[in-house]
């Protein structure tokens, strides 16, 4: 596999601005692979993509292969795409963006690959941000941008490498960690796993590939049991299990709204850390981070140090605007697991009320999952759900936003078609009025907070402009 990249003088990215695509293009780019990309939509991350000079262009047409030698692509681009087509037909080389992401971590000596169910983007975010802030000249591959990283992604001259390892379609088996990094195992991406064991075996089958340590959540029990037959590696625990190598404890909240815990290892209390990042979830992120720092030879005081520059990757938990005494805020959470800790996090700050403004991803997941969707949501005081965001899915299945909302007492939702909207006026059928209903019931001390992995973040700002329209 080596060999598909080497010598290539122009590899063209299909869907280049996408959360995956965007840091492997950071990173080849400044290896100096000239790039070429194509995409969809306008967004930031391709204005950025420009300002690197990476040619883009909008809409995909098989001309826009023209001259490359090798074209890349990821699992959501479909065969019949027009340039994943042309290049099929015209025998170039092709590459996954899975299988080029394993090659890369394959570069460097100190790769940290972290995976897990929920917050695999925080937890390398943390890592980055540790390792910037000591002066270690980093690479990285992460699903959200960080301010220290200039974006996602990150080529450095060290052998440090911190990358996010997906399990969707078991494409973290891919890589080559030198430290693998499990922080949890909960039921997601059914509809390919179709049981709990498989997706668990998928999990060991990773911390099989690490050359040197597997570190794991010893609270977690699905992520002990996937561990618990892996042979030949150093096996680490953290969590606040007394078992646990790396525990932490004594979690409180300071007057600056900071989090602070006491971080110990083995029997040795190394002193206490402040996050800016709210939720107990967020402290165990954080002790994995601190956990595996020190495997890259970092102190306790460096890792402290920079946990304190963190405020937090894009899209996590992320407050863009307080207008009129409103806060807005924006979270990526699209697992019941991930929607429950963002929500008692944001119960624990000072706020007179949470709304919560869900969009739901995928039919699968959505209605295997409805009655958990439906008890997290119920920790706000208030939920609000748009349609369902199908994402690579059609709705054969037959579940519905309404399904969701009947268990949600009091919610607010966008109707599926014209008849629905007439009929009940909770019901609303776009985000132009979920936007004005949430802006007309949010009152001074409120929290709205977005949840989804689709466009909900565009809402976000959505009732953030209107708010300011309504305070001007």
């Amino acid at each position: 596999m080596a060999g598909m990249i080497e010598g290539k003088k122009h590899i063209h990215m299909i869907g280049i601005g996408g959360s995956g695509m965007y840091p492997l293009a950071q990173v080849l780019h400044a290896k100096g692979y000239y790039l070429t990309g194509s995409d969809n939509n306008e967004t930031d991350t391709l204005a950025a993509v420009r300002k690197m000079g990476i040619p883009v262009m909008l809409g995909q047409r098989a001309e826009n292969i023209e001259g490359a030698d090798l074209v890349v692509y990821s699992a959501a681009i479909a065969k019949t795409n027009p340039e994943r087509a042309a290049a099929e037909a015209s025998g170039v080389d092709m590459m996954e963006r899975s299988k080029l992401l394993g090659l890369v971590s394959s570069w460097y000596q100190q790769a940290v690959c972290i995976s897990g169910t929920h917050g695999k983007t925080t937890t390398s975010s943390m890592l980055a941000q540790i390792l910037y802030t000591a002066g270690v000249d980093l690479s990285a591959v992460i699903g959200g941008k960080l301010d220290c990283l200039g974006g996602s992604g990150r080529a450095g001259n060290s052998e440090a490498f911190v990358c996010e390892a997906c399990e969707y379609v078991d494409t973290f088996l891919e890589l080559s960690p030198d430290i693998a990094v499990i922080l949890n195992i909960d039921e997601d991406h059914m509809e390919y796993f179709k049981t709990l064991d498989n997706l668990k075996a998928s999990f060991t089958k990773f911390a099989d590939l690490s050359s040197r340590y597997v570190l794991y959540n010893g609270d977690d029990a699905n992520t002990c049991d996937a561990v618990a037959s892996v042979e030949g590696k150093t096996m680490i625990r953290y969590g606040e299990g007394k078992d646990c190598e790396w525990r932490a404890s004594d979690i409180s909240t300071n007057a600056l709204g900071q989090t602070l815990f006491t971080v110990w290892h083995q029997t040795e209390k190394l002193g206490t850390a402040a996050l800016n990042v709210p939720g107990r979830h967020n402290v165990l992120n954080a002790l994995a981070a601190i956990a595996a720092a020190s495997l890259l030879g970092l102190t306790f005081e460096q890792s402290a140090a920079g946990l304190l520059e963190f405020h937090g990757a894009k899209r996590r938990f992320e407050m863009h605007s307080r207008v009129g005494g409103i806060t807005v805020a924006d979270d990526y959470a699209h697992h019941p697991a991930e929607i429950a800790a963002t929500l008692r996090a944001a119960k624990t700050m000072p706020f007179q009320r949470v709304i919560a403004v869900h969009q739901p991803f995928t039919y699968t997941r959505t209605k295997r999952l409805l009655d958990d969707f439906a008890e997290a949501l119920s920790i706000a005081d208030l939920v609000a759900l748009t349609d369902i965001m199908g994402g690579r899915e059609t709705n054969e299945i037959g579940v519905y936003t309404r399904n969701l909302a009947e268990k949600i007492d009091g919610c607010i939702w966008i109707a599926q078609d014209e008849t629905e909207a007439e009929n009940d006026k909770r019901k609303y059928r776009n985000f132009d009025e979920i936007c004005e209903k949430v802006c007309e019931i949010a009152k001074e001390g409120d929290l709205i907070i977005t949840l989804g992995c689709g466009d909900v973040n565009k809402l976000s700002k959505q009732i953030a402009e209107r708010l300011a329209q309504k305070n001007s």
